[in-house]
């Protein structure tokens, strides 16, 4: 079954304070120790980019309310992915969401480490498309700066790191097993990007998605147990010293025939740069 990789329920949205939400679909368990799918924990001091998205009131206060990630990319922009802002998600607008937080500088969920910031305004991808998740992408304005120094740059065409065979490294909170295991410390798994044409033969099109060169890169481990999985959605690919990609969606965690699906950077970068302009 095709989903992204938001901490979303399969058909209606049910969600408890202070309870983690139920995995999107179930895929068999993949090889993993504990974290992400198959990687390790890690610091957010090592990674200052990585960040959570949190909304206490809407998911609960278990987790500081995290439900998605992002990466930092300007000192008052953060971005994350598109379908992390759908009302399937969020369960309205984006403005409806008085408790909407970047959290920055936290590694532990549960600590007190790091900030807290507000977002003064979100903007998400006119081109996106909410049936294909191509142009999974929306820019959130961040209403504090960060350091400057916390800033992860963009990858641009023809970056050598799209290049079958890179090394990459996907960051979040999400779960660490395909059944609904939320960490509350960061992780890393260590990933392979993937050619366009095997990514296409793992996607080709039908009920569980289609591959889509111009929008999407894939990364995982051919023979399956690394992999993003739910509530690592906008949460960063990293190659090379440069973000290459949003984790977007894919077909179960960490299996070996379905490479998790990323939204592709280089192509979006121009509209990551652009202002947000609050409206109201």
């Amino acid at each position: 079954m095709r989903r992204p990789f938001s901490r979303v329920l399969a058909g209606a949205l049910t969600l408890v304070a202070g309870a983690a939400v139920a995995p999107l679909a179930q895929a068999p368990r993949a090889v993993a120790d504990g974290v992400v799918i198959g990687g390790k924990p890690v610091k957010v001091a090592d990674s200052p980019w990585v960040v959570a998205l949190s909304s206490r009131h809407r998911f609960g206060g278990t987790r500081a309310g995290q439900f998605c990630g992002g990466v930092i990319v300007a000192p008052t922009r953060v971005l994350t992915a598109a379908h992390c802002l759908s009302r399937a998600v969020l369960g309205g607008t984006v403005e409806s969401l008085r408790d909407f937080r970047v959290i920055t500088g936290r590694t532990e969920l549960q600590s007190p480490e790091g900030r807290e910031i507000a977002v003064r305004a979100a903007r998400v991808n006119p081109a996106y498309d909410a049936v294909t998740n191509a142009g999974d992408l929306a820019v959130l304005e961040l209403a504090e700066s960060v350091p400057a120094a916390h800033v992860l740059p963009l990858a641009e065409a023809e970056h050598p790191a799209y290049g079958a065979g890179t090394e990459a490294t996907v960051y979040g909170w999400g779960d660490t097993s395909g059944f609904g295991d939320y960490a509350y410390g960061l992780n890393a798994a260590p990933v392979t990007v993937l050619s366009d044409e095997e990514c296409g033969r793992s996607y080709p099109g039908d009920t569980d998605g289609q591959y889509r060169a111009d929008s999407m890169v894939c990364a995982g481990d051919p023979e399956g147990g690394r992999d993003a999985c739910q509530g690592d959605s906008g949460g960063p690919l990293v190659a090379g010293g440069h973000l290459i990609g949003l984790v977007s969606w894919g077909r179960g965690c960490g299996r070996a025939d379905s490479p998790g699906v990323y939204t592709r950077i280089a192509p979006l970068a121009d509209f990551a740069r652009e202002p947000v302009v609050r409206r109201g």
